[in-house]
């Protein structure tokens, strides 16, 4: 099958994984552990990042 080729490029410091699960090593009151939901700070949880301006360089 052929790949989608997505639109805007993605985050380079996360991979496209923007935000992920961290365990804080207590648990719940049901026996579940308790995590929290950390964002990429580069993305800020997009996935995917603005393409880069060009700069124009002036001079000789």
């Amino acid at each position: 099958m052929p790949q989608h080729h997505p639109t805007m490029p993605v985050c380079r410091d996360c991979d496209g994984f923007a935000t992920a699960a961290v365990t804080t090593g207590g648990r719940n009151r049901d026996g579940s552990r308790t995590t929290l939901r950390v964002s990429c700070p580069a993305c800020h949880g997009t996935g995917h990042t603005h393409p880069a301006r060009v700069l124009a360089s002036a001079g000789r």
